[in-house]
């Protein structure tokens, strides 16, 4: 499942570097990371046209595996390749992966389970939100 290009993932965004991102080494320190996948998800799991979410209900991560490969330097923008590995009842397993100027520099794979606002408990998605999930 391990997409080394861009073009391999069905929903792609991007996200600008800013100064503020970079270490004392000069480049992106890797904190940021976590920032720069967030906004692949959120824009697949909080979408207006292809809603996911249940009503009164949140999502949360069970976990999360990132692997560092190379460098993100600044200036420059980043590009966040997203995709749906796995759909569970409750549970959607994402696959993305980070580029600069179409060089690998990291893969994800997140576990984000839907919860009850109220019990906190697990909450299953809906069909509907399946079927909008398998279009990634």
């Amino acid at each position: 499942m391990k997409s080394l290009r861009l073009s391999d993932y069905l929903f792609r965004t991007y996200d600008k570097i800013r100064y503020s991102d970079t270490d004392r080494q000069g480049h992106v320190n890797n904190a940021v990371f976590s920032q720069l996948l967030e906004t692949g998800r959120v824009e697949i799991l909080y979408s207006l046209d292809q809603p996911i979410l249940s009503e009164n209900a949140s999502f949360i991560i069970a976990s999360s595996n990132t692997n560092l490969i190379a460098e993100l330097n600044w200036p420059g923008i980043v590009d966040i390749g997203t995709g749906i590995a796995k759909i569970g009842t409750s549970s959607i397993t994402v696959y993305q992966g980070l580029f600069q100027d179409g060089t690998l520099l990291a893969t994800a794979e997140t576990v984000i389970v839907q919860v009850d606002n109220e019990n906190k408990k697990s909450k299953p998605l809906t069909e509907e939100a399946k079927k909008n999930l398998k279009t990634f």
